[in-house]
């Protein structure tokens, strides 16, 4: 063989050696990196197939929001309108003294100079009927008369009425409203307030330990349909394995609270409070995704394999409160959205009806009509529903941090608000006899909400669309 051709095959040898080795340390770090990937993925092993309870796929969801419903709400809520919410903050706690107030600078919240409220906003509640005027002098007037005829045919709305007819009527109706909420309203009492959510955002404040535990225990704990459990872990509230032992109703609750008690926490995570000035007045700090703060609220190995279970409740509820937009998209078109700043609120109105058009697009809506829907037994599970998330409502009146009260008030309210809308009879009664196609909706005294409900309700399910918006960049950071 000749010393050319020997050099050759050494030259060749050498050659599919080296790439031997280079091929084995990519596949080394391919597999490494997956095994990697696999065990960052545990979070999200759930948030695949169907939701349960719901005919359609996570996969589905999270195209439809994230493409669709997040970029329309993000520019819709920063509009004056949403961005202004009136709420209470200082309510006391009614179940326990509150001696845990949050020390921390970052859980004050700013308050909102009148100036800056728009001016369609405070005439509109210096002009507001109290819900009382139905038991006042005035109000058993003759002039009510046909109001009270009219309230025995409900079904349907005769426009040959006067219009003062429906306004007496509308006066009458609001206390009956009341019995329909899921939650307290509090914007008209003593001590509310508008809040400007824009420079007051949800994200970590530094607010946790016992006191906040404390909150979430007493939201499980004491509205369990008679379950109790002493335990203290967040795995423990809501077993996943327990829940195929309860009745479709009480599933759904738990999942409804699991949802929303998921989506708090994946704020938190994504706007956590990174590092913050050392100059006390000057409450400048960095917030951004925290992956360690998101695995170990959300790992199987941290919550007792419960963490994805607990995910996969955040699309429940975000179906929830999606179909409440769907079934209330008649009555929201019609309202004004009025601040008194035209040229904006002509913006707002068209952006609303872009947004409820998409919503409506939908193709597999949660049913609202699988719950309640066995007689007798489902009015008092219906009632009982009322109740829990009335008391919830006050639970929240015990949160040390302010900024936390107040975003946990808001998105009670905006679920109070959408399962309002999920199970009125007035709205139904309304939609089945067309009464928004009426033009004298303002009239109309069958079914109302109350701007506050309003941003409530946009908000919550902004804040919804927000954690599921999260979640994938949760799942892209983690790869």
């Amino acid at each position: 063989m000749s010393t050319q051709r020997l050099l050759r095959q050494s030259a060749w040898y050498l050659m599919l050696t080296l790439c031997v080795i280079l091929w084995a340390r990519h596949c080394s770090g391919y597999f490494a990196a997956h095994d990697e990937l696999d065990q960052n993925k545990s979070c999200f092993c759930e948030l695949k197939g169907s939701i349960n309870d719901c005919s359609c796929a996570v996969d589905t969801v999270d195209h439809f929001n994230n493409i669709k419903i997040y970029p329309r709400l993000k520019s819709l809520l920063v509009k004056n309108f949403f961005r202004f919410y009136k709420v209470n903050l200082k309510n006391s706690c009614p179940f326990w003294v509150d001696n845990s107030k949050c020390a921390m600078r970052f859980c004050q919240v700013q308050n909102c100079d009148e100036k800056h409220i728009p001016k369609g906003l405070i005439e509109e509640s210096e002009n507001k009927e109290p819900a009382a005027f139905k038991y006042t002098k005035e109000a058993q007037s003759s002039e009510c008369s046909e109001a009270e005829d009219y309230n025995r045919v409900l079904s349907y709305l005769d426009t040959s009425l006067s219009d003062q007819a429906y306004r007496e009527f509308e006066r009458w109706a609001r206390h009956d409203e009341a019995e329909e909420d899921f939650c307290i309203l509090e914007d008209q009492h003593k001590g509310a307030q508008y809040v400007d959510l824009l420079i007051n955002p949800e994200r970590y404040t530094g607010y946790r330990g016992e006191s906040a535990h404390r909150i979430w225990r007493s939201i499980y704990m004491e509205n369990c349909f008679g379950r109790k459990n002493e335990t203290k872990t967040l795995s423990d509230f809501i077993p996943h394995l327990d829940l195929d032992k309860v009745c479709l109703e009480q599933r759904a609750f738990y999942r409804i609270i699991s949802g929303l008690h998921s989506s708090i926490n994946i704020h938190l995570c994504a706007k956590y409070l990174l590092s913050e000035s050392k100059d006390f007045l000057d409450p400048q700090g960095v917030w951004g995704p925290n992956i360690e703060e998101f695995k170990r609220r959300f790992s199987p190995e941290t919550t007792k394999n419960e963490g994805p279970h607990w995910l996969r409740n955040l699309y429940f509820i975000y179906l929830v409160e999606l179909r409440a937009l769907a079934k209330a998209a008649p009555y929201l078109r019609r309202e004004e959205y009025y601040t008194g700043i035209a040229e904006e609120d002509e913006e707002v109105k068209l952006a609303i009806n872009d947004l409820l058009s998409v919503v409506e697009s939908f193709s597999s809506h949660f049913n609202e009509n699988v719950l309640f829907s066995n007689g007798v037994a489902s009015l008092k599970f219906k009632n009982e529903y009322k109740e829990k998330f009335r008391n919830i409502s006050r639970i929240m009146d015990c949160v040390g941090c302010d900024k936390c009260r107040l975003w946990g008030k808001l998105q009670t309210q905006g679920l109070g608000t959408a399962l309002k809308i999920l199970y009125s009879e007035k709205l139904n009664v309304a939609t089945e006899n067309g009464l928004w196609e009426r033009p004298h909706l303002e009239a109309n005294p069958l079914f109302k909400l109350s701007r506050t409900e309003i941003v409530a309700l946009f908000n919550a399910f902004g804040r919804l669309s927000t954690s599921i918006y999260e979640v994938e960049n949760f799942r892209k950071l983690l790869r």
